[in-house]
């Protein structure tokens, strides 16, 4: 219980942090999702021409955005959290806390933003007529918790390696962009040659992107035996984490 209440006082405060000095604060994070959904709308459909392989009722706009806004929980969760330790160094001086509750604090404050930023992008396309499923929107926010537990799991791993490699978090920048690139964020996995396709699904994120779209366009089958799968994932990771970041952590004062 005392665990939970100072994880919930370290995502207020990291959620305060976020938008100190904002005229608009937590209303941004509503702003934001909204106003780069208008401009990727406008890029990808009146510039790119962009449209869905094989579907002429599926605009490209929702099935872009139904895959992008997890990902970017997923991959601000890691990235800002990868560096908590090391940017916390005087606190964890002076104060005797777990550790890791920084970086659950940070994972947990970009799942809630990201998350109303998803619920409004959501019903934003489903009041302008694009075919979206609200029936769906109750089990895909479901798929927040093994996602979030895959950006935890994830972001202790990388957090504890920060601590003695400081160009991790650098590493990241790149490798986060080709983890994206290399799920069906922006394509669709029928877009690929046949004989490429099965590597999709050796991305943990693929999963996802696919899951939401399914949920909320019927666009694809959600099927159980790879939510099963996502889920082991998710946990084994979380676990790998949590094991890894305690193992180190008794030697990061030596090095912060």
């Amino acid at each position: 219980m005392a665990l939970a209440v100072l994880v919930r006082q370290f995502v207020v405060r990291e959620l305060t942090d976020r938008f100190a000095g904002s005229f608009s604060g937590a209303l941004w994070a509503l702003m934001q999702p909204l106003i780069q959904l208008s401009i990727t709308a406008f890029v990808f459909v009146h510039v790119f021409k962009a449209r869905v392989p094989g579907s002429s009722t599926i605009g490209y706009v929702p099935f872009l955005a139904l895959a992008l806004w997890p990902w970017v929980a997923f991959s601000e969760a890691v990235l800002r959290s990868t560096t908590k330790i090391t940017d916390n160094a005087a606190l964890i001086g002076k104060v005797a806390l777990p550790r890791e509750v920084l970086v659950f604090a940070s994972v947990g404050a970009s799942f809630v933003l990201h998350t109303m930023g998803f619920v409004a992008v959501v019903l934003v396309l489903a009041l302008t007529g694009q075919g979206i499923h609200l029936q769906g929107l109750v089990p895909s926010l479901l798929l927040f918790i093994p996602l979030g537990a895959l950006a935890l799991g994830t972001a202790l791993i990388c957090a504890s390696i920060q601590v003695f490699v400081r160009d991790l978090v650098l590493a990241l920048g790149q490798l986060l962009p080709l983890m994206m690139f290399a799920a069906p964020v922006y394509y669709d996995r029928d877009q690929l040659p046949e004989r490429y396709r099965y590597l999709l699904d050796f991305n943990p994120f693929t999963f996802y992107a696919e899951s939401f779209r399914a949920l909320l366009l019927d666009h694809g089958v959600f099927a159980f035996q790879p939510l099963v799968i996502a889920s082991l994932v998710a946990t084994a990771t979380l676990l790998a984490g949590h094991w890894i970041f305690r193992r180190l952590d008794s030697h990061f004062e030596d090095f912060l």
